[in-house]
């Protein structure tokens, strides 16, 4: 009896302690599979305009109804450049209904004018007033593209508004072990590994991660997509949602009575499309870096390319 007590016994708290090193196993993968399902997987949605950008509307008064016209005064198009210096005046006229470039002092934001050197990511422009400088400019042909932009970094998508020139740097004496950068020393290439490619190097700074680029000469009579947004990094209430937003040339997307579309995609997943030319917000970001890829394509989902332009993919940080 006495023995058959203590096997009782001995039994009874093998069954407690969770029946052994299998137990222990089957507790481990729980906890694992807990861990792994603590972070929900990213699942992005489209949404309305943010109240806090709704709230800048408000303030603006007739300014988003503007019709702002931009003209590039130099380069002009199709010049050659004998310096790795190239200057940028701007003219800026229209229906402004009040608007203007400029930055705020308190708030750094403002109107201002977004500028594309071939393509890489743009270098807002606020002070027309002032000379905006590319320096250090690879030998080769470039292109720089321009659109007035609102304080959000909204294009303004107003026939005039874009413009673009195609130039080229002769003898330029560019360091091409170094990027070209703004008079500011903001970057607004990647290293050149060669006088006629902007082959990317290394990452830059200001979260403008450049990727490599093959685009070849644009055709400024063809359909152009120009990537604007999103870019950079997103934190506090700029990190959700989050805008994509580019200005297209020569084209209509299919909502708005042509037969193109924007096709994006977020992080290599599901690709959505675009199909009226507004700006598309969208929530339900997680933290860290994703990549952003949006081309232009015809009715059928076919790339419709002009020199590698029509499909960019940047990088950005969302840090909550």
């Amino acid at each position: 009896m006495k023995y058959f007590v203590l096997i009782a016994s001995v039994f009874l708290l093998f069954v407690i302690s969770g029946c052994g090193p299998a137990s222990d196993a089957n507790n481990m993968r729980t906890a694992n599979n807990a861990n792994t399902n603590s972070a929900p997987p990213q699942v992005l949605t489209v949404v309305d305009t943010p109240e806090r950008v709704k709230a800048q509307m408000a303030m603006r008064g007739e300014q988003d109804a503007a019709q702002p016209t931009l003209k590039i005064v130099e380069p002009k198009a199709d010049s050659t450049i004998s310096s790795s210096t190239v200057r940028l005046k701007l003219d800026l006229s229209g229906d402004l209904k009040g608007y203007e470039s400029h930055m705020d002092p308190e708030t750094k934001t403002g109107n201002h004018i977004h500028v594309i050197l071939d393509n890489q990511p743009y270098e807002a422009f606020y002070n027309l007033d002032h000379e905006f400088e590319l320096r250090n400019v690879s030998d080769g042909a470039h292109t720089i593209r321009v659109f007035a932009s609102r304080p959000w970094h909204e294009s303004y998508k107003n026939d005039g508004s874009f413009q673009m020139v195609r130039f080229t740097v002769k003898n330029g004496g560019a360091d091409t072990n170094k990027p070209a950068t703004t008079n500011s020393g903001q970057p607004m290439s990647t290293v050149n590994t060669n006088s006629n490619s902007n082959a990317n190097a290394a990452p830059t700074p200001e979260g403008k991660d450049m990727q490599a680029s093959t685009a070849g000469p644009v055709d400024p009579t063809k359909p152009l997509l120009t990537y604007s947004r999103p870019k950079g990094e997103y934190k506090g209430v700029d990190a959700d949602p989050i805008m994509i937003d580019f200005w297209l040339s020569n084209a209509k997307l299919v909502g708005d009575g042509g037969e193109f579309r924007v096709r994006y995609s977020v992080d290599g997943g599901d690709a959505k499309f675009i199909e009226k030319w507004a700006p598309v917000w969208l929530s339900g970001w997680i933290a860290g870096k994703h990549s952003i890829k949006l081309e232009l394509v015809d009715k059928d989902g076919n790339l419709v390319d002009n020199g590698g332009f029509n499909s960019t993919q940047r990088e950005i940080t969302v840090t909550k």
